[in-house]
This record gives structure tokens, C-alpha cells and sequence, in this order.
């Protein structure tokens, strides 16, 4: 009798533990610029078994400020330095998990069809080139934006363009107001640009002219415990390094 409550008490403990025990999709907080590819870098993770990740995509800069108020967040993915050394800065960010992935280039885009000639150097009068506005992410605040006003600076352009400036979200806005058209000039990533097929590429910044532009991966402290395999699969995997070399990112680490 003694036996069978035994067994009878393990089975219903086994029962109850099972859900408990089992993966959960993992929480992935990531830059807009960043849909594409983890959308279908989580399908591939989703096919080997595991439960697809939890995906939300917005301004790096919005989404920092949503884990450090206590956002149910696993894995954090920024666009830039400044917003992962934010969260570190606050202890949000488990020691030792970050690493700079990704890299992306600056580019300058107008709705296909109405491409204008455009110099990066100093001395081009690029507010006299068009008119109407320029949209890029909020400077100062978004990413994007921040690259951009460093590069607008650098050549010289700022101070002839801040105010035709429209300063949106997160760079998928600004390029949406481009294909639309409502914007003649826009400043996103090559990557936003590579993925429309109602915008074209005007130029590409130099390098020299804004920080290098750096995407930090990095598990949120309390991540569960399935994040440190997302974050390899996502870090090293061949699978994930074809997509994010589909998509036009320059992918640091191997």
C-alpha cells in the first residue's frame, strides 16, 4: 500500500512539474531594423524543435526604457552602443552575454524614380538639392537618428537641414514615409533600404563621417533559461550567419 502511494505521489508530482519544466518561447526585444532577419532567424530556431520566440521590434532607444521600467524581456538586441550600455549602466543586462554581432552602413534614400545627384563630401549644398523634408529616426534619441545627425554634422549639413527634419519612432517610419513618398529624402540602414522595393539607394555615407554602427546582443537579467542556446544559435550558428548576410548585415563574429 506503502509503494503504490509512493508511485502514485510521483506520478502526480511528475504531472504537475511537466508544464513547469517545459521550454518556453524565449522574449526577444530587438531593433526595427532587425525584423526581417529574426523573423526568419526565429522560424529556423522554431523548426529545430524549440517554441518560437517572442519577437517585438521597435526603437532601441524605446525599448532599453521598457526593460529598465520592468518589461518581461529575455534577450535584448540594439541598434547601437549607447542604448545596451544604458541598461548595463542600471545592472538590466546579465554579465558576461554581450556580444557586438552585427555592423550596417548609412545610407540616404529617395522613392524610386526620383533619385537626384548627390555628393558626400563638405562643401555639396545638399538642402539646396531638394526640397520638402528629410525623415530619419529621432536624432539625438533613436539610433538611426543619432548616426545620421553625426554624419549630417560631419559634412557640414546640419545646420542647413535640422530644421526640414522629420524625426520618426524607429527607422521602418522613416522609411515608410519615404516609399510613400510624403518624405523626398530619407537616412536609414542599407538594410532597410535592401528590403523595399519603393525606395532606391541616393548614396552611402563614408564611414568616417558617424560612429561605427554596432549591434550588441545581450541576455536580460532573469532571462529564462533557454536564452543562452537562442543567443548561440543566433551568435554562431551558420543558419543564423546566412540570414543576417542575406539581409545586408556585416556579421562581426563568427
Amino acid at each position: 500500500m506503502r509503494a503504490w502511494f509512493h508511485r502514485a505521489f510521483l506520478l502526480i508530482a511528475l504531472a504537475l512539474a511537466g508544464p513547469a519544466l517545459a521550454e518556453e518561447p524565449v522574449r526577444v526585444f530587438a531593433a526595427a531594423s532587425l525584423t526581417n532577419a529574426l523573423n526568419d532567424i526565429g522560424a529556423e530556431w522554431a523548426k529545430a524543435g524549440h517554441p518560437k520566440p517572442s519577437l517585438a521590434y521597435a526603437a532601441s532607444s524605446a525599448l532599453a526604457k521598457q526593460v529598465e521600467a520592468g518589461a518581461p524581456a529575455d534577450v535584448f538586441a540594439s541598434a547601437d552602443l549607447t542604448w545596451m550600455d544604458y541598461l548595463d549602466k542600471r545592472g538590466k543586462i546579465q554579465a558576461g552575454t554581450r556580444t557586438n554581432l552585427l555592423g550596417n552602413t548609412l545610407v540616404m534614400i529617395v522613392p524610386k524614380g526620383r533619385a537626384f545627384p548627390v555628393q558626400t563630401t563638405r562643401g555639396f549644398d545638399l538642402a539646396g538639392a531638394f526640397d520638402g523634408k528629410l525623415c530619419t529616426g529621432e536624432p539625438g534619441v533613436v539610433p538611426v537618428g543619432i548616426y545620421a545627425r553625426e554624419a549630417l554634422q560631419s559634412l557640414g549639413w546640419w545646420d542647413a537641414l535640422k530644421g526640414r527634419m522629420v524625426g520618426t519612432d524607429d527607422v521602418r517610419t522613416a522609411l515608410a514615409f519615404v516609399e510613400r513618398g510624403e518624405c523626398p529624402l530619407g537616412i536609414v540602414y542599407a538594410t532597410d533600404a535592401k528590403i523595399s522595393q519603393k525606395v532606391e539607394v541616393l548614396a552611402p555615407f563614408p564611414a568616417n563621417t558617424h560612429k561605427p554602427i554596432v549591434y550588441p546582443f545581450a541576455a536580460v537579467q532573469g532571462a529564462r533559461p533557454e536564452t543562452q542556446a537562442f543567443l548561440r544559435f543566433v551568435q554562431t550558428s551558420p543558419v543564423a550567419a546566412a540570414i543576417f548576410d542575406k539581409y545586408g548585415f556585416t556579421v562581426l563574429k563568427r
